[in-house]
């Protein structure tokens, strides 16, 4: 497992046209160790952001995606397991999301799985949070 401590921010790239992507950003905002962390809107209606040649605004608006201080992009429920190891209040759960038995990471897959279920929902959750503000 890499150091969670690194030199510089672990970039975030959220949907900011997303209420629920949008709830949950503001709740990481608010965290202990979200100084840690540079929070980049992917939405159409931002400016169209610099995130590297292996991510477009397409890519990003489909997955989660983080990128490490040194450049590397992770997605999906790994991302947000990394997200959460930066996070001390959330550490423990993004360690037990990533941790290795016998070389393997089965949470870490399983969340995957859960997460890629949940995906086609979120349209839906967005227009109910939507409805509610």
């Amino acid at each position: 497992m890499a150091d969670d401590r690194s030199d510089g921010p672990l970039s975030v790239y959220y949907d900011g046209g997303c209420p629920l992507c949008r709830a949950e950003i503001d709740h990481y905002r608010r965290c202990a160790g979200a100084d840690r962390l540079a929070f980049v809107d992917v939405g159409r209606g931002a400016p169209e952001p610099a995130l590297g040649a292996d991510l477009d605004r397409d890519q990003a608006l489909r997955r989660f995606h983080v990128r490490t201080a040194d450049g590397r992009l992770i997605s999906g429920a790994a991302a947000f397991a990394r997200l959460w190891r930066t996070l001390p209040g959330w550490h423990w759960l993004g360690r037990l999301v990533d941790l290795r038995v016998l070389g393997a990471r089965p949470v870490l897959a399983l969340a995957e799985l859960a997460y890629r279920l949940s995906l086609p929902l979120r349209p839906r959750l967005a227009r109910l949070m939507a409805r509610q503000r």
